[in-house]
């Protein structure tokens, strides 16, 4: 993977990562087209950029996110982020097994795209308008649907969202806490995948952690430019993403995760 790759699949995280499309698949997806080897750097990679998208909420929400006489912000997301780490864990193998399966993943991209297209009529009536109405319990309830984005192409916006708003959250609401679990969340996932997982994996001898810091230095620059990137676009998508689904809801979501879904769908099966 050169530069040029890792700009593309950076910008594709950024756009993506807390939109309700699934970031894992448009990632895998773009990797795929442009014929990148499915080895450890590209999987390493696709998860370490997330720090930068993570990056970009704290400085989106800066006020919140450092605000520390509201400990209580700090409970809701410690709590809200233990079921993902649990299960999330205990379902690793699992999960890692899908992610190479892009008919399973374009399929439950359609899937997700058919729900989001009736999400704003079955939520109505909305009584939380803001992150200090939510109660440690509802936060731990949204922990939970956010657990059904372990399915890849899932995406892991549209389930903290959706439920979020099963709890009474409006939209904007429902988001806005979506992306404040993101960071405790993606946080961890990143820390796992980069050094426990692989790191770990990489350096179980003095041979192979040798070649591990050999090849983290030739790539390093990748890593950076990759962060940078998702950091900068994931910021613009934040604030866009907030616009439109106050104005619009989630039905333009929908279509486009059913369009791209049953295209990909086509692209895989026929033509791979």
């Amino acid at each position: 993977m050169d530069i040029i790759n890792a700009i593309i699949i950076a910008i594709i995280e950024g756009l993506t990562e807390y939109l309700p499309i699934s970031s894992t698949a448009h990632m895998g997806f773009t990797a795929s087209l442009m014929g990148l080897p499915e080895d450890e750097f590209l999987k390493m990679f696709q998860v370490s950029i997330q720090f930068g998208a993570i990056l970009s909420v704290v400085v989106a929400y800066w006020k919140k996110f450092f605000d520390f006489t509201n400990l209580r912000f700090y409970f809701k997301l410690g709590f809200a982020v233990i079921p993902a780490l649990v299960l999330g864990y205990l379902f690793d193998d699992k999960i890692e097994a899908v992610l190479g399966n892009q008919i399973a993943i374009s399929s439950v991209l359609v899937l997700g795209g058919v729900v989001l297209l009736f999400a704003d009529r079955w939520f109505k009536n909305p009584k939380i308008i803001n992150e200090k109405d939510i109660s440690i319990k509802t936060a731990v309830t949204i922990g939970f649907w956010q657990c059904l984005a372990m399915m890849p192409g899932t995406s892991r916006s549209a389930a903290s969202i959706i439920g979020g708003m099963t709890q009474g959250l409006t939209r904007k609401a429902a988001a806005e806490f979506s992306f404040f679990l993101a960071v405790p969340t993606m946080l961890a996932v990143t820390v796992y995948s980069v050094f426990v997982k692989t790191w770990g994996k990489e350096t179980a001898t003095p041979q192979k952690g040798y070649e591990m810091i050999m090849a983290s230095q030739d790539h390093m620059i990748i890593f950076i430019i990759g962060n940078v990137v998702a950091f900068i676009v994931a910021l613009i998508a934040i604030k866009a993403f907030i616009g439109v689904l106050n104005k619009y809801g989630f039905k333009p979501w929908g279509w486009y995760r059913i369009f791209v879904g049953v295209a990909l769908l086509i692209y895989f099966y026929w033509f791979k």
